[in-house]
């Protein structure tokens, strides 16, 4: 399974939001929300919050136009042109440097808001962090500090093991080149820190990625982020539990499904911020006056029912230092 074929394209790329602007008054702005899939409820719920810090409520002084791909990114160039005809008044490109991307193409006059885990100078969205320059600013994550971040926490809660693995998806299919030098990045990072590679492209070689693990007897788990292990997320944490191998993950997700731990962006405050910087462009702001921002919050959450069931005691000062305890 290739990484963007996980979704069926439906008929007709171009789907209403329920909130959408052609239910509203003509005088209010519009943001169009361009992305490869659609955000959980949550995430919006977030995006809104942080539209109400300036004064914008959705379906009262704000409206939305959403569009999405259906995680065909060669289909955003189509859906951002739609969202220029349509004259929004602010483009939010969210879920990756590939939405960012079309919409630059799109429009060099419409404010553009993105959020992603690629660099946006190094792939030309942006002139620089500090001055975006042009019309375009927003939130870069980066993956640098968490993978290092993550093996400090496992290491804690696994104190005694030396064979840890790294499992990554390595089909580059369909990316483009910075997102194809991300992952190789993430690669050498692992590899830096004496992690054992190990690469799944579907869920057979997800299967076969843990029987090679057990096999070599790895001790304990680094998960990479990526779209095929989230879609996957269930069976990777019953794979985990099968070989009764300590894992770490990147998302929550894992944790609630039953996963050892996690730590990475919080993505929920994500769409907070980018919810703020939306409201203040709506008041007035202009992109390339605001900087891009780098994501600051961090969520680190365990489950101790997990670490019982492998027989693993969670040090006081990590507890502690947990966002959220799964008991």
């Amino acid at each position: 399974m290739r990484r963007r074929d996980f979704i069926v394209i439906l008929t007709g790329l171009t789907l209403a939001w329920p909130r959408a602007a052609a239910s509203q008054p003509p005088d209010v702005p519009v943001i169009g929300l361009l992305a490869p899939r659609a955000p959980a409820q949550e995430m919006l719920t977030k995006f809104d919050e942080g539209l109400g810090k300036w004064g914008y409520f959705v379906n009262r002084n704000v409206a939305i136009e959403y569009r999405w791909s259906r995680d065909q990114d060669q289909q955003l160039a189509a859906l951002a042109a739609e969202l220029v005809r349509l004259r929004v008044t602010l483009i939010v490109a969210a879920g990756g440097m590939a939405a960012a991307k079309a919409a630059k193409e799109a429009t060099a006059t419409i404010p553009i808001l993105f959020t992603s885990s690629l660099d946006p100078v190094e792939n030309g969205v942006v002139a620089s962090l500090n001055r975006p320059g042009g019309n375009a600013t927003g939130l870069s994550e980066s993956y640098k500090e968490v993978v290092p971040k993550r093996l400090e926490f496992l290491k804690q809660i696994v104190p005694g093991a030396r064979r840890f693995a790294y499992l990554q998806n390595d089909d580059t299919t369909g990316l483009g080149p910075s997102e194809k030098m991300q992952f190789k990045r993430e690669a050498e990072i692992a590899g830096a820190l004496g992690l054992t590679n190990h690469f799944a492209r579907n869920e057979i070689d997800i299967e076969a990625a843990f029987a090679a693990m057990a096999q070599q007897r790895t001790e304990a788990l680094l998960v990479a982020s990526d779209p095929l292990f989230g879609h996957q997320h269930a069976k990777i944490v019953a794979l985990a539990a099968r070989y009764a191998m300590p894992a770490g993950y990147v998302r929550r997700e894992f944790v609630d499904a039953g996963g050892l731990m996690s730590y990475g962006p919080s993505h929920l405050d994500a769409w907070r911020q980018i919810g703020e910087y939306a409201g203040r462009i709506l008041k007035g702001a202009k992109p390339e006056e605001l900087p891009v921002q780098l994501h600051d919050q961090y969520e680190f959450v365990i489950n101790m029912r997990t670490a019982k069931a492998l027989g693993l005691t969670v040090p006081p000062l990590l507890h502690g230092l947990a966002d959220d305890v799964i008991e």
